[in-house]
């Protein structure tokens, strides 16, 4: 009876379910990916009513890298899963995407709250009415977390969850019990958009940290901006490409920033990343006597095994929620108001020209005489002039992700990685998000390169790409195995090879037909220069699958150097 009462009460009652989808069709979401289960079925139903499209994964795992890929590329993802064994299945996803400053909503259909309440021994538990056990697991890798079991509190906790996945750039948790799907909740707060805005910085410690930087802007001779991931994924892009465009500053990207930056600028002058940066790029950086750090995470992947050799003496670090101007550090001051009047105030600076990136393929690597078989050295430079404007580039955790620092990206391409987490497979899964997102606004191209080993975990991704009419462009990289292991430790171990399949072969065992998909197997230079120079395949009006055959002891430099710091580090005693 007080149910009803409370509902009566309502201006416009809606179901908890409803409201829950339709705050993240407002918040830009089009595709909810997962995987059903008995305890999220009843919700399932409401995806459709609020404009969403149920995209349907293989398995959790693959859903949480989808959602990752889709992440970021449209601002901010969903995934709903089903108590438990569901959940645990995505978690490594979530992990990823937690340390990487990604928005994913994670939805979990939960058993009532009065199975809850009375410790029903029911399937996917542990057997000991403990309810809380995977909740508790998730909350280390989420930043806000919201449990619907009360419809008094539902709406609010779905707002704010919502608005910190959005403002913290991290995966949030939301429970929404069977017994909560269809309950009553104020739909007259749908009128108003939830605020996904910070407030200001404080104005006059605001004013004092613009001023200090601004001191030592103008005394330094030779400045460098150095942008990282964290001003993409705290959406200060586009101060940053204003501070770089009128300053004309050098301006390079470590490894997680690629795509950050309009490479086509002519104050660009390509990746840092220590001893594994590009030709010329690590003498600049490293003798710059100011370097305007934005964003930074100096993870062990990103600096080429801890190679930085820039002090903090000689750095002001921007992150998004605070400025550290050399050993100085002035907490609670976002960076993007910060970046917006130093560009205002700034004037002219002292400017000393850096190195410009290019896709030049070295002399000695042009040779495609005698069955040339496909170098790195050779491809990614390759692969920077094959590019189209607005592509969308994922690189899989190996000589994919190591490779594409030596490639020089055309205007307004968006490039998707998994440096600091790091989880194989992961390219595959992102594929199928990006390519979702990419269709949703507009059908950029989406292109992924994929080693082997990496490709087995998460191969059958590729059926959800089919189910859903995406495009992609595969490379699969056939080297033999784990070859960024092998360099790490046993190169010829047993541990590091894997089983040869029959790659191509996949597609039609996914679906694949002649109308919807092609298969191509490249082994030498001169297969891969013409199916570069492939008009067809450069149009990407279906989905391609390319088998590229790579001899196993082959990988990028900057792979060959972080592998050998990786090395020395496990080894540390």
């Amino acid at each position: 009876m007080a149910s009803d009462i409370r509902t009566s009460e309502l201006k416009e009652p809606v179901d908890v379910a409803e409201y829950l989808f339709r705050r993240l069709h407002e918040v830009g979401i089009r595709g909810v990916h997962g995987v059903p289960g008995d305890y999220n079925l009843v919700a399932l139903d409401y995806i459709p009513r609020a404009g969403l499209n149920w995209v349907g994964n293989v398995n959790e795992l693959n859903a949480g890298y989808a959602a990752d890929g889709y992440a970021r590329i449209k601002g901010i993802s969903a995934v709903v899963t089903t108590f438990g064994v569901g959940e645990l299945s995505l978690l490594n996803a979530i992990a990823g995407a937690y340390s990487e400053f990604v928005p994913i909503v994670h939805i979990v259909g939960t058993p009532s709250t009065l199975s809850q309440k009375d410790g029903m021994l029911l399937h996917h538990t542990l057997g000991n009415g403990n309810f809380e056990v995977f909740s508790e697991m998730s909350k280390n890798i989420s930043c806000a977390m919201a449990k619907l079991n009360d419809p008094h509190e539902a709406a609010t906790l779905i707002d704010n969850a919502i608005r910190e996945c959005w403002v913290q750039s991290r995966p949030v948790y939301i429970t929404l019990p069977t017994d909560m799907v269809q309950k009553k909740v104020e739909g007259e707060r749908l009128k108003r958009p939830i605020d996904l805005f910070h407030p200001p910085n404080e104005a006059e410690k605001e004013d004092y940290v613009v001023g200090v930087v601004l001191k030592y802007l103008h005394a330094a001779k030779n400045p460098i901006i150095l942008v990282d991931a964290c001003a993409q994924r705290h959406k200060v892009l586009d101060e940053v490409h204003e501070l770089i465009e009128k300053s004309n500053l050098p301006t390079f990207v470590a490894p997680m920033g690629k795509g950050a930056v309009d490479e086509t600028l002519p104050n660009y002058g390509g990746v840092y990343a220590g001893d594994g940066s590009n030709e010329g790029v690590r003498d600049r950086v490293e003798s710059s006597d100011l370097i305007l750090s934005i964003g930074a995470i100096k993870s062990d992947f990103n600096t080429a095994g801890f190679t930085y050799r820039i002090g903090q003496l000689s750095t002001i670090d921007f992150h998004s929620n605070y400025v550290r101007v050399k050993y100085s550090e002035y907490p609670g001051v976002r960076m993007q108001g910060v970046l917006k009047k130093v560009v205002a105030k700034m004037g002219k600076l002292n400017v000393e020209p850096g190195p410009t990136a290019s896709n030049t393929i070295a002399q000695q690597d042009k040779n495609m005489s005698n069955n040339e078989v496909i170098s790195h050295d050779w491809l990614w430079p390759r692969v920077g002039q094959w590019l189209q404007p607005d592509d969308i580039v994922i690189t899989e955790t190996g000589t994919a992700n190591f490779g594409i620092w030596e490639t020089k990206f055309p205007k307004g391409v968006s490039a998707l990685s998994q440096v600091l987490w790091g989880s194989i497979g992961y390219s595959v899964g992102a594929c199928q998000g990006a390519a979702l997102a990419a269709k949703e606004m507009g059908n950029r191209r989406t292109i992924v390169f994929v080693g082997d080993g990496s490709f087995e975990l998460t191969a059958q991704e590729v059926s959800t790409m089919i189910r859903q009419g995406l495009k992609p462009i595969i490379f699969l990289i056939n080297n033999e195995g784990y070859t960024i292991e092998r360099y790490i430790h046993g190169f010829e171990a047993a541990y590091n090879d894997i089983q040869p399949w029959k790659y191509t072969d996949l597609i039609a065992t996914f679906g694949g037909t002649r109308k919807n998909s092609q298969t191509y197997q490249v082994k030498t230079k001169q297969e891969a220069e013409d199916l570069f120079n492939d008009k067809e395949f450069a149009k990407a009006g279906k989905l391609q699958f390319v088998e590229m055959f790579m001899p196993k002891e082959d990988a990028p430099k900057a792979l060959k150097l972080t592998a050998e710091a990786s090395a020395k580090n496990n080894a540390k005693q």
